[in-house]
This record gives structure tokens, C-alpha cells and sequence, in this order.
């Protein structure tokens, strides 16, 4: 049964990667995309809708059926544009999911989001996708979340590892975590879970 597929992210390294694998399965797939966005990578049967993650309108879901959030601020914003994004950003797309009546959220989270008060230099981002996971789980919304270790550029590995196998110092590539992402929204096998998750 084709899905339509909302996608928080889709011009992103890993999020580009995602549309197509999603799109080749035969969904269709809405990215979510500000003014300023460079489309060009993205498949021409992708469909768009402009919005910006800082400032999301009622309305944003309205017709999907599952919605991914596999946005970030980037390596390179403060502090203020973590909180703007990953978290006050993840947690509206959340919202306005349930207000629009999905039936699956996915999130792309990272490894280390399972802690409520984490120390180190990353400390401030992984709070706050910490709380906007959590935020999720206590939305009632079906939903799957994904924590991958490190991610690269590589292609995919031999095999995928999920859960309590992942070694927390070992990588990941976007190629593989764009099929598990693409895995949770269509066929639901991640349903209820929060997984780490690495290549091997």
C-alpha cells in the first residue's frame, strides 16, 4: 500500500539518501524544505512543501500518513539553533503529526540520546534530542526512533547491527541508516522501540 511520506530533512546528506530509497519503493514522499534549500540533489518525484523547522505552521502534516524527522542544526550552530531545531523544532513536528492524524512518527535521533543529563561536549545536543525523543514517546503517536554511532559517507556496510550489539565508539553509514529510517516508516517493524545502531 503506498504511503505518503513527510520528510523533516530530505536535503540533508542522509535525508537525500532516504527520499530516493523511499521513493524507489514506490511512496510518495513531501520534503519539508525552507525558501532557501538547494533541491536540486533531491528526485524529481518529490513533492515539496515549504516550511522552516524554527517556525512550523498548523497545517505542515496535513495529508501524510508517516512523518520523518531526519533534520539538524549542523556541526557548525550554537547552542541557541540546537535548541531551534533538534529539540523545540523535532517536538512541534511531533505535534502538529498528531494533530494531522499520522500513523507513524520515525525519528532520527543519535546514540548517547538515551540520557536525561549527559556530561562532555555534546552534552547540550544530546539533551536536547533527549527531549525531544521523549517527547515523542509520551505524544501517543506509533512511533520508531533510531540511534545511530557516528555517522559517515561510506556505502553500506555488510550488515546492520541494532540494539544492545552496538558498539558505541563504531560508525555508521548514511546509506544504512537511510534504509532503516526507510524500513520504520513503511513497514512498521520498529514500532515502539528506541534502537542504536551501527554498520558492520
Amino acid at each position: 500500500m503506498t504511503k505518503n511520506i513527510l520528510i523533516a530533512g530530505a536535503t540533508g546528506k542522509t535525508g537525500r539518501i532516504l527520499t530516493r530509497k523511499i521513493i524507489d519503493q514506490g511512496h510518495s514522499v513531501t520534503a519539508l524544505v525552507r525558501e532557501s534549500s538547494d533541491t536540486s540533489h533531491l528526485p524529481e518525484a518529490t513533492h515539496l512543501r515549504q516550511a522552516d523547522l524554527t517556525d512550523l505552521q498548523p497545517g505542515v502534516c496535513d495529508g501524510a500518513d508517516v512523518v520523518i524527522f531526519a533534520a539538524g542544526s549542523g556541526g557548525a550552530t550554537g547552542p541557541e539553533m540546537t535548541e531551534k531545531v533538534d529539540r523545540d523544532g523535532a517536538m512541534r513536528l511531533v505535534d502538529l503529526a498528531r494533530t494531522a492524524g499520522a500513523e507513524r512518527f520515525v525519528m532520527l535521533s543519535t546514540v548517547g540520546a538515551d540520557q536525561s543529563d549527559p556530561s562532555g561536549d555534546m552534552a547540550h545536543y544530546l539533551k536536547a534530542k533527549h527531549e525531544a525523543d521523549e517527547h515523542l514517546k509520551a505524544s501517543g503517536l506509533t512511533y520508531a526512533i533510531l540511534r545511530p554511532v557516528m555517522l559517515t559517507d561510506n556505502g553500506p556496510g555488510d550488515e546492520v547491527l541494532l540494539g544492545a550489539d552496538v558498539d558505541k565508539s563504531a560508525k555508521a553509514s548514511r546509506t544504512d541508516v537511510a534504509q532503516v529510517l526507510a524500513s520504520a516508516a513503511t513497514t512498521g517493524k520498529y514500532d515502539g522501540k528506541a534502537l542504536e545502531m551501527q554498520s558492520a
